[in-house]
């Protein structure tokens, strides 16, 4: 996709938004949905304390591998209720929000506070080249500018990224237990003993539990299923969301509103899309507005696009397949210029 080089046409001065958010207001979308919340984090941590009840009936066999798949799902769950924790959806104010976050980031080993730092930080400047940290990958090149800048190893990875991509994903959930752990080493966070003691009981725990209930080859297996099919999930849930769309860069002067909408694209599915991807398919509307309940976004979809098409302001939204393919072939042409400078060398 091309870099977005120029204000859009129409309104950029931020008065299009105020419109478009006095509408949502008066349709009431922006109300605690505290009932929704009230089911959905029982109905997870219900889940999850099944599931490693199963674990303990089931005992040393390879069908604990079912039990790995279930509890990658509910790690994903889990997240999805950190991630509407991080921006205020669930209660008024934010301290109580975040006793929520930072609980469900223990109980799968994940700073809270270091991944919400990280995602405040692309809900700020989304797909921008320099200040986006969910394009600022080490691996991979989401611009042509990114690409040229890759040596050695990752020269080799950028070239061939669009057939990396899901595999890589595996690796996922480790780095997202090794970040946060570093980030509570280095003191990046604000609680830092409360995280630290957090993440340290879970390793802890899942350790014991996995390698004292499994001989040592299903254990590994299992820590090897779980943890990559939950990086798997992750990754297929987050990456539909802005990968492949415009990027930004200092040179823009774009409103909030069309910064918001042009590097965002939307999933459709219903109930089930919603279901698997955290309500993260409606991710024109959750940019929009952050602290957005969940539930709410799929009523806002419908008068968010009316005022996009009204206003002239492109809005995109797919399928869940041809998002992935939209990914892929965006990595792949980013990734074109290094083959064909590797195939001149290499001639």
């Amino acid at each position: 996709m091309n870099t977005i080089h120029a204000p859009q046409t129409g309104d950029t001065t931020g008065g299009g938004f105020a419109t478009l958010a006095r509408e949502i207001r008066a349709a009431g979308l922006l109300r605690r949905r505290y009932g929704y919340y009230t089911v959905k984090i029982i109905g997870n941590l219900l889940v999850f304390a099944g599931a490693w009840v199963a674990f303990a009936f089931v005992g040393d066999s390879w069908w604990q591998l079912f039990i790995a798949a279930l509890l990658a799902v509910t790690f994903a769950q889990l997240a999805f209720v950190g991630h509407d924790a991080g921006h205020k959806q669930i209660l008024q104010g934010r301290r109580f929000n975040d006793i929520i976050g930072t609980v469900h980031g223990g109980l799968i080993g994940m700073s809270y506070e270091t991944w919400m730092s990280s995602h405040n930080r692309h809900h700020a400047n989304p797909n921008h080249e320099e200040h986006d940290p969910d394009i600022n990958s080490a691996a991979l090149a989401f611009t042509e500018k990114q690409a040229g800048l890759k040596n050695g190893f990752l020269r080799w990875v950028a070239r061939n990224q669009a057939w990396l991509f899901f595999p890589m994903l595996v690796f996922e959930g480790i780095n997202l237990h090794v970040g946060g752990a570093l980030a509570v080493i280095r003191g990046d966070v604000k609680a830092r003993r409360l995280e630290g003691a957090l993440l340290l009981t879970h390793t802890v725990l899942y350790l014991a539990a996995v390698f004292l209930v499994l001989s040592p080859g299903i254990a590994v297996v299992f820590i090897v299923v779980h943890q990559g099919l939950w990086g798997i999930y992750m990754g297929c849930a987050f990456a539909p969301n802005h990968k492949g769309m415009p990027t930004m860069n200092g040179e823009n002067k774009v409103d909030f509103l069309r910064k918001q909408v042009l590097t965002s694209r939307n999933i459709r599915g219903g109930r089930v899309v919603d279901f698997v991807l955290g309500g993260l398919n409606y991710q024109i509307e959750h940019h929009l507005f952050p602290r957005m309940p969940r539930p709410n976004l799929q009523h806002a979809q419908p008068i968010v696009q009316r005022f996009c098409d009204t206003h002239g302001i492109p809005y995109s939204q797919t399928t869940l397949l041809r998002s992935y393919r939209h990914v892929l072939e965006h990595l792949h042409e980013m990734g074109a210029p290094l083959r064909e400078q590797h195939a001149r060398a290499t001639a």
